[in-house]
C-alpha cells in the first residue's frame, strides 16, 4: 500500500501528468511522468488509471494492487515532487506480476530524468 503521502487523488494532477508529462509505453502499461518546475514542494505522487477494458471489477482491482505494489518500490527513485500516472492496458489484466514489474522498470527508466545533465 502507498502512504497517503504518495497517493495521486485530485483529478488535475492526473490530467496535468498525462497531458504534459513524459511517456513510456509497453505491452501491458502506459506510463507518464511529470516533474515540476520551479518551488513545488512535496512528496512524489502516484496515481493509477484501470479502465473497463482491462477486464471485470475482480481483475481491475488486482491489477491496481500488482501496481501499487510495485510502485512503492520505485517512488522513493522519482525525483522531488514528481507525478507518475501508471495506465494499464487490456493486456495487463493477464500479465504476470514479474511482467508488470519488468514493463513498469522499463517505462520509468525512459521517462526519468538523465541525473548527468540535471
Amino acid at each position: 500500500m502507498l502512504p497517503p503521502a504518495h497517493r495521486l487523488v485530485d483529478a488535475d494532477s492526473f490530467r496535468l501528468a498525462t497531458r504534459a508529462g513524459e511517456r513510456a509505453g509497453s505491452r501491458t502499461l502506459v506510463v507518464h511522468l511529470w516533474t515540476p518546475v520551479g518551488d513545488a514542494d512535496g512528496p512524489p505522487r502516484v496515481g493509477f488509471v484501470v479502465s473497463k477494458a482491462v477486464g471485470n471489477a475482480v481483475v481491475r482491482n488486482r491489477v491496481k494492487r500488482r501496481l501499487r505494489h510495485l510502485a512503492r518500490e520505485h517512488v522513493s527513485s522519482l525525483p522531488g515532487s514528481a507525478v507518475l500516472v501508471v495506465r494499464a492496458l487490456p493486456a495487463a489484466a493477464g500479465a504476470s506480476y514479474d511482467a508488470l514489474a519488468e514493463d513498469l522498470a522499463r517505462g520509468l527508466r525512459r521517462v526519468a530524468p538523465d541525473p548527468v545533465r540535471s
